[in-house]
């Protein structure tokens, strides 16, 4: 009994233990479920938040040191590599903390207190935002950056047209997972700073790689001129207040400079006179501005409001140049010489010179005073590119219609400088009643366009002097068949447009000196020797004749290979010899460099930056090397302005042997174009460059300029500078939709609002 009674008692105590134990133990597993549900929930909570912000999934391989970055929209994981992203880093912290290696900024409610106050005080500053945003309508654009969503749509047009803003490239959160996990993203390779080869210039520049700062600063000295260029403070953002108003282009609009020109008879007013400080104000847009309408739609039809303009209609409208239609203006496709439509004229020029072979053997054009471009925007179906050039004169806004419609084009003219090209580019100059005096002081202005055709080379001069029999016309007919004889040029073809009531003459550049050194009189001279026919920026026109290349391995000596393998095909007269831009032989740098831009467009820009391509037309790549980047993009339905900056290696004539086409420009002034003319602007490393010579503010503000309300800005830079231009996207309220950085080299992608600021500035140099 006793035992049995301990047996009981202990039994008792086992079974109250294990009661307690049991609990102690559920409570535990309790607590601990807890404890997972929260941290999950918090997780999925964290991760929800993140999705409304900048989308980047970034993986750091060790063992290659590439930096690699999957853009898909929508996710943006938790960085995977060594270090994790750091959000709202200033420039001090990047410069205390060398060894970080990556940074992502973020529009969260946790992020830089001190820029969110800003945007506070700037949002209190202001009285009211709705007279700036009632300038767009109802877009969704005018939402402030905090308010930013990378899944939000653009917005709908009032055509009912959309811009889907490459939503379909997105994926949900369990998809992006499932491939991470299965290694099956698609990366595009961002080499660290150690392995940047192909994103940097090597310090030496040998061989052919002299600027165009270099080469027309020594000619400039052997014609006795100069030129200089000051460093310029930038200012907070503010409105310009000009008498151009929307259209405000600043090396054209220099009132003051040009009032002090004591002549204008070489068109001297229409050239570029920049202002001394570079201009850091936003300029307006029009009342009423709307989205752009696409291509194709958009070269037929354009909206009125934004270029408000009907002047030309109504001078040219019975040329059917371009009629305003409720609220468009449309585009009739005709022109002075072909008021019947511009195909017809395309295919009677290629009957009458049929060598000509559009898009195969001629393929980059110069269509000099060009209207509003449409003799430029059918020779797309052909597959020619032409660099369509007019001034800004009492034709008002023919440029700017010509860009909107998304057709290449340029504010210039020919007067007491030579174009911004290099020398040998163009397969063919055109001129359909361009009202170019070619045949006074000497031939000088045809002369020009001697130098930037490409010797075998086509002028096709469809004018009146061709085929009116009035005395004025014969007197120019003949000056201009004696000017071309002494230019050696030969008179292929002439020929009438019966449908159009119009003619044309074709002529030809000659390809060897023969003919030049059989004439009888040095009338017009030969040029100097020391004369570089490449030197084009800010260099004084003369009247002289280059000589062909007389070396057969030497630029210009060959035409270029037939459109499309030119594109690809590496230019005869690069010689393993020569050092490229990249520090390694000339055919290496350029098989690199395209092997580079194919594989970066692919793999990230075509699909995970999340742009809508199809509402892409009008690109420029602001730094140009052999333009890989153009090249890559050469299968979409848009144009690329291949921009080679005066102080990088004079590259430019290889873009135009692969077919594609540019022009030279200093950054630290004005670009010669419309505001609102791009829907997208790419920067490899050109905004650090740019700070050793000028602000950088002058220059966002320039890239805003041109730059259409919800188009898409690429740079790729330094981290500092990368960090530079994001607080100065968020500064203007644009939407920064990636931030990444590695080791250094970062990559920046933004969409530009449609907000604009109240304040103003008055830009003297621009008020009458």
């Amino acid at each position: 009994m006793a035992g049995e009674s301990y047996s009981h008692s202990g039994g008792r105590k086992s079974s109250d233990f294990c009661s307690k134990l049991t609990v102690v133990t559920f409570l535990g597993i309790s607590c601990v479920g807890i404890w997972m549900l929260i941290s999950s929930s918090f997780n999925i909570t964290l991760q929800n938040s993140e999705i409304s912000s900048t989308n980047l999934l970034g993986q750091y391989s060790g063992s290659t040191g590439d930096f690699l970055v999957n853009a898909k929209r929508g996710e943006d994981e938790t960085f995977q590599g060594e270090k994790g992203f750091r959000r709202g880093r200033s420039l001090e912290e990047i410069g205390d903390e060398k060894g970080l290696d990556s940074y992502q900024n973020e529009e969260r409610e946790g992020e830089s207190s001190n820029l969110k106050n800003e945007e506070e005080n700037q949002e209190n500053s202001e009285s009211s935002s709705s007279g700036d945003e009632s300038q767009s309508g109802n877009e969704s654009s005018n939402r402030e950056t905090e308010e930013v969503d990378s899944r939000e749509k653009d917005s709908t047009t009032s055509d009912g047209e959309s811009d889907t803003g490459g939503e379909d490239s997105n994926l949900d959160a369990s998809e992006t997972t499932e491939k991470a996990k299965k290694g099956e993203t698609e990366n595009e390779v961002f080499p660290a700073a150690d392995q940047s080869e192909i994103l940097k210039e090597a310090t030496t520049q040998n061989g052919p790689w002299s600027t165009q700062a270099a080469e027309s600063e020594k000619e400039n000295e052997s014609q006795g001129s100069s030129s200089s260029t000051d460093d310029k403070k930038g200012n907070k953002w503010k409105l310009c207040k000009t008498d151009a108003g929307p259209d405000y282009i600043p090396c054209l609009d220099n009132v003051q400079a040009i009032r002090k020109l004591r002549h204008t008879s070489h068109y001297e007013h229409r050239e570029r006179h920049c202002p001394v400080e570079a201009s850091t104000c936003l300029v307006p847009l029009p009342s009423g501005y709307k989205k752009s309408i696409g291509w194709p739609r958009s070269r037929d039809q354009i909206w009125y409001s934004n270029v408000p303009h009907g002047k030309l209609a109504q001078v040219k409208g019975h040329q059917n140049w371009v009629k305003v239609t409720g609220e468009y203006l449309t585009f009739p496709g005709g022109g002075t010489q072909f008021k019947q439509g511009a195909l017809h004229y395309i295919d009677f020029l290629q009957k009458t010179l049929p060598q000509i072979s559009w898009g195969k053997q001629t393929r980059v054009i110069l269509d000099v005073g060009c209207g509003v471009a449409s003799f430029g925007g059918y020779l797309f179906e052909r597959d020619v590119l032409a660099m369509s050039l007019a001034p800004k004169d009492e034709h008002e806004a023919q440029v700017q219609f010509a860009l909107e419609r998304g057709i290449p084009a340029i504010s210039a003219v020919m007067g007491t400088k030579r174009l911004p090209f290099p020398g040998k580019v163009f397969d063919a100059v055109h001129c359909a009643r361009c009202r170019v005096p070619w045949h006074i002081e000497g031939g000088k202005l045809l002369l020009e366009l001697n130098r930037v055709l490409r010797p075998g080379g086509h002028f096709i001069w469809s004018a009146t002097p061709v085929y009116r029999k009035d005395e004025e016309n014969v007197g120019i007919w003949e000056a201009m068949s004696e000017l071309t004889k002494s230019m050696c040029w030969e008179l292929l073809e002439i020929n009438e447009d019966k449908l159009n009531e119009v003619g044309v003459a074709i002529f030809r550049k000659p390809t060897t000196n023969d003919c030049y050194q059989s004439r009888t009189q040095n009338d017009p001279p030969m040029c100097e020797e020391a004369d570089d026919p490449d030197a084009a920026w800010n260099i004084t026109l003369q009247a002289c004749l280059h000589k062909a290349p007389a070396d057969a391995s030497a630029r210009g000596a060959k035409w270029p290979a037939k459109w499309p393998l030119r594109s690809e095909k590496l230019p005869y007269w690069l010689k393993s010899s020569q050092v490229g831009v990249y520090g390694k032989a000339a055919p290496e740098d350029f098989a690199a460099d395209y092997d580079h831009w194919k594989h970066v467009v692919s793999k990230s820009y075509l699909n995970d930056l999340g742009i809508n391509w199809s509402s892409v037309r009008n690109v420029m790549d602001m730094k140009a090397i052999y333009g890989g980047f153009a090249a890559a993009l050469k299968d979409l339905k848009v144009w690329v302005m291949n921009v080679v900056p005066i102080d990088s290696p004079d590259t430019l004539p290889i873009i135009y042997d692969r077919g594609l086409f540019g022009i030279y420009h200093d950054w630290c002034e004005s670009f010669s174009t419309y505001p609102r003319s791009y829907d997208l602007l790419h920067a490899d490393h050109l905004f650090s460059d740019i700070k050793k010579r000028c602000t950088i503010e002058s220059v966002f503000a320039e890239v805003d300029r041109i730059l259409r309300p919800e188009g898409k800005l690429i740079v790729r830079d330094n981290a500092e500078t990368i960090l530079e231009i994001e607080n100065m996207a968020r500064s203007v309220k644009w939407k920064v939709k990636m931030s990444y950085s590695k080791d250094s080299e970062g990559l920046l992608f933004v969409q530009k609002s449609f907000w604009r600021p109240n304040q103003e500035q008055i830009v003297k140099s621009a008020i009458a």
